[in-house]
């Protein structure tokens, strides 16, 4: 009876074991895959963030906005790790209704605003009205709405002073050209969860740019814009001016090529 007891326990303690390093392992480098964790979910070493908007538990990363904290202007936490070129990101976030985020990619920093940044984004929000499309913060605004692939070119006059705002009407970018569907908005937007973990992955090679959300793709760009697009910059996560709102993220990672 003692072996049995002695090889039951055994056993119940491998179950735990596998248990554990199977959920360990989502947040730990994927080295067949070539992608890194960039968040460690403990803390936000290796971001720059207001830690009045953002802070670190239980594996998540969280950005909170409270009535005692009203926003002024959109607010970023900052991966330091580099400044990605050609790269995929693959996360997972989660988001109340009334919240409105993003992931921004070949972004600059501003001097002249805290924490803020300019640049591609991957949008989100909690009514899914926006989640998936090319959305640039600060610049040339919608690029590629949810369901359309899109070939992006320079404004007219583009080196004249106040040209790219004139390029900007009803907030996109008005020399764009919409070349395919890639599926009706309304059902992609079926495909995402309301205030529950979506999955997102984002590929950037060259000037091609796709976003999907639970490994359906939602929008792509081809940015012929040689006069404003980036080839490289920060990776940052948002938290939009608004209500109070609530987003998380977790199992963050990159792979650069």
């Amino acid at each position: 009876m003692l072996c049995l007891f002695l090889f039951s326990g055994l056993q119940s303690c491998k179950e735990k074991q596998q248990q554990y390093s199977k959920e360990q392992s989502e947040l730990l480098p994927n080295s067949i895959e070539g992608f890194i964790s960039i968040f460690d979910g403990e803390s936000l070493d290796g971001w720059d963030g207001d830690p009045s908007y953002w802070h670190a538990e239980n594996g998540l990363l969280i950005g909170q906005v409270t009535p005692e904290t009203p926003l002024e202007s959109n607010t970023f936490i900052i991966w330091q790790g580099g400044l990605p070129t050609d790269f995929e990101l693959k996360l997972e976030f989660r988001i109340t209704e009334a919240g409105n985020s993003g992931i921004n990619y070949r972004s600059e920093r501003l001097d002249t605003i805290p924490f803020a940044l300019k640049g591609y984004q991957a949008d989100i929000d909690g009514k899914n009205t926006y989640t998936g499309q090319n959305y640039e913060e600060r610049k040339r605004t919608t690029l590629a709405y949810r369901g359309e692939k899109v070939v992006v070119r320079s404004q007219e006059n583009a080196f004249e002073p106040g040209s790219l705002r004139a390029n900007i009407k009803n907030n996109a970018w008005q020399t764009r050209e919409i070349i395919a569907s890639l599926g009706n908005s309304d059902s992609l937007k079926s495909k995402i969860k309301a205030e529950g973990w979506n999955s997102c992955h984002i590929k950037v090679k060259d000037n091609h740019l796709q976003h999907y959300v639970n490994k359906t793709l939602m929008s792509e760009v081809t940015d012929l814009d040689s006069v404003n697009r980036k080839d490289s910059g920060f990776l940052g996560l948002q938290v939009h001016v608004g209500p109070p709102m609530k987003v998380e993220f977790r199992n963050i990672k990159l792979k650069e090529y």
